[in-house]
């Protein structure tokens, strides 16, 4: 019987696991990204300050659990790393893709959104979209890296499921 919580099986399964978050950042940030970003625009001025609060602190709540369990496992499989070719290079590629996200938020977003935490700013709206797609290509090459990884993985391990 295939067991996930097997030692041998760990990497997998943190492999899972890192891919389900990833997927998951992937989608939210495609929403933000084509939907919420370029809808604040449209906001108005009068509740705009408290819309872009709520949506800092409903945001956060959301994605910061998400984000550092993306972030552990991640580098979980550098160490536990599934044993197939090339594993350890594209592990490493993710992390640095996962770094480049990282510095995106702090250093592209965070600063936008606070600028717009004291009232609206169409310039900050403008740079918060542009420079969002940092993140959005980020997490689309992550999906696609934890896709082909999780695939090597699964076909080197003759994983099958059976009904």
């Amino acid at each position: 019987m295939f067991s996930f919580m097997s030692a041998g099986n760990l990497p997998l399964f943190l492999l899972l696991v890192n891919a389900t978050v990833t997927w998951f950042m992937m989608g939210l940030i495609w929403l933000i990204q084509l939907v919420h970003y370029p809808l604040m625009a449209y906001v108005g001025e009068a509740g705009f300050t408290a819309y872009e609060v709520r949506h800092a602190q409903w945001i956060t709540l959301i994605v910061g659990p998400v984000m550092l369990l993306e972030a552990l496992t991640a580098v979980l499989l550098l160490y536990y790393t599934p044993a197939f070719k090339n594993a350890p290079i594209l592990l490493s590629v993710g992390i640095v893709l996962l770094l480049v996200i990282w510095a995106s938020t702090a250093l592209l977003q965070v600063p936008c959104h606070e600028i717009l935490s004291k009232g609206f700013n169409l310039e900050a709206i403008n740079r918060l979209t542009s420079t969002n797609w940092v993140r959005t290509v980020g997490w689309s090459l992550r999906g696609l890296l934890l896709a082909y990884l999780l695939w090597q993985c699964l076909k080197s391990t003759n994983v099958s499921i059976h009904a």
